[in-house]
C-alpha cells in the first residue's frame, strides 16, 4: 500500500454540512445541524452553492450561507413524476452535474432515467422511460439506459452518461437525442480504440475538463480511462484486470476498484477509489495517493468518513467528498 504524499501545508478534512460518523437522517437547517441519509453525487455552481443527492429521494442544496435546504423531491417518496420542486421525484439518483446556464442534470439510476432541472427547479425527464431497461438509442423516452451512473455535461450543453450495466457511454445533445458514444451494449471487457470497438466493465464515476475530454473510472477494469469529444477511447492510468495500490508514472500505477473522478481547474484527475479506501490524483502522468487509511490529517479524520460517495471541485484547493452522513472539504495538497 502506498503512502500518502508529502505536502507543504496541513491535509484538512472539514466537515461542510451534516456529521462524520454519526447516525445518519434527514433534518434541514444549519449546515452544524442538518443530517442527511446516504448523500451520493454532488456539484457545487458558480454561487457557491452545492447540490447533494440524498436519502435515494431528493436533491439538497448547502447555500452558501450554509443553510441546508431540500428543494427538489421528498423524503422517503421514490418515483419519477416530473415537476416543481418537491412535485418531482426520484428513485436512487447516483450523480448530479451542472451546465453554464445553471441547469442541473441528474442520473436517475433506479428509474433508467435522465433529468433536468431548470433554474426555476422546474424537473423533466430529459431521456429514458421511468422503469423501462434497454440501451436503445432514439430521442428522449425512445431511448432507454441500464444502470446510468456518472453524468457530466459540455460546453455545448451535451449531457454524457456512463451507462454502467450495458457498459456504455451515451451522449445526450440538448434536444434529448440519445447515441452510443463508445462501447458496445452489453458487452463487457477492455479495450481502447473508437466508439464501439472501445470496451468498458461497468464503468461508473465520469467527469469532463475543459478541452472536452471525458474522464472515466472503469471500475472492474481497475483503470482510468480518457475518452476524447469523438470517442476515441484510451487508459489514462492503471493496468485493466490488476489489482493494487501503487503509485508512480501513470501506465504502471494501480488501482483496486475506481468509483469516482472530478477535473480540477489545473486540469489533474481525481480519483475515489472505493477498493481500498484511496483517494488519488493524475496529474503530468504521475499518480499519487494524498489520503489512505492511516493518513493523517487536521479536523475530521479521513476514517471517520463513511465510504466516499461523490467527488467535486468547490474552488481553488478545495474537494468536495461527500459521504454517508455528510459533506466534507479537503484542502491542504500541494497543487
Amino acid at each position: 500500500m502506498s503512502s500518502p504524499a508529502a505536502v507543504s501545508n496541513p491535509l484538512t478534512l472539514s466537515i461542510l454540512a451534516g456529521a462524520a460518523a454519526t447516525p445518519v437522517g434527514h433534518l434541514d437547517g444549519s449546515a452544524a445541524s442538518a443530517q442527511f441519509n446516504g448523500a451520493q453525487g454532488l456539484v457545487s455552481d458558480s454561487g457557491g452553492n452545492v447540490w447533494v443527492l440524498d436519502d435515494a429521494t431528493v436533491v439538497r442544496r448547502i447555500s452558501a450561507q450554509g443553510q441546508v435546504t431540500t428543494p427538489l423531491g421528498s423524503a422517503g417518496v421514490y418515483g419519477s413524476s416530473d415537476g416543481q420542486g418537491n412535485a418531482a421525484s426520484f428513485t436512487a439518483p447516483r450523480a448530479i452535474t451542472i451546465d453554464q446556464a445553471g441547469n442541473l442534470y441528474v442520473s436517475d439510476t433506479g428509474n433508467q432515467t435522465v433529468r433536468k432541472i431548470s433554474p426555476a427547479l422546474q424537473v423533466t425527464t430529459l431521456a429514458g422511460t421511468a422503469g423501462s431497461l434497454g440501451s436503445s438509442d432514439g430521442t428522449g423516452s425512445a431511448a432507454s439506459f441500464d444502470g446510468p451512473w456518472g453524468i457530466a455535461v459540455d460546453s455545448g450543453g451535451n449531457v454524457y452518461v456512463s451507462d454502467s450495466l450495458n457498459h456504455t457511454l451515451r451522449k445526450i445533445t440538448p434536444l434529448g437525442v440519445v447515441s452510443t458514444l463508445a462501447g458496445s451494449a452489453g458487452v463487457a471487457g477492455y479495450s481502447d480504440g473508437s466508439g464501439a470497438t472501445a470496451r468498458f466493465n461497468g464503468p461508473q464515476g465520469l467527469c469532463i475538463d475543459a478541452a472536452g475530454n471525458l474522464y472515466v473510472a472503469d471500475t472492474f477494469n481497475q483503470v482510468v480511462r480518457k475518452v476524447s469529444a469523438s470517442g476515441v477511447v484510451t487508459t489514462l492510468a492503471g493496468t485493466a484486470g490488476v489489482a493494487g495500490s501503487s503509485d508512480g508514472a501513470a501506465a504502471t500505477a494501480l488501482f483496486d476498484q475506481p468509483t469516482q473522478v472530478a477535473v480540477d481547474a489545473s486540469g489533474s484527475v481525481w480519483v475515489y477509489d472505493a477498493g481500498d479506501e484511496h483517494l488519488r490524483r493524475i496529474t503530468a502522468g504521475q499518480v499519487t495517493t494524498l489520503l489512505a487509511p492511516g493518513s493523517s490529517t487536521q479536523g475530521v479524520a479521513w476514517t471517520q468518513l463513511a465510504a466516499v460517495q461523490g467527488l467535486a471541485t468547490l474552488g481553488p484547493g478545495q474537494m468536495l467528498l461527500s459521504e454517508d452522513a455528510g459533506v466534507a472539504v479537503f484542502t491542504g495538497w500541494t497543487p
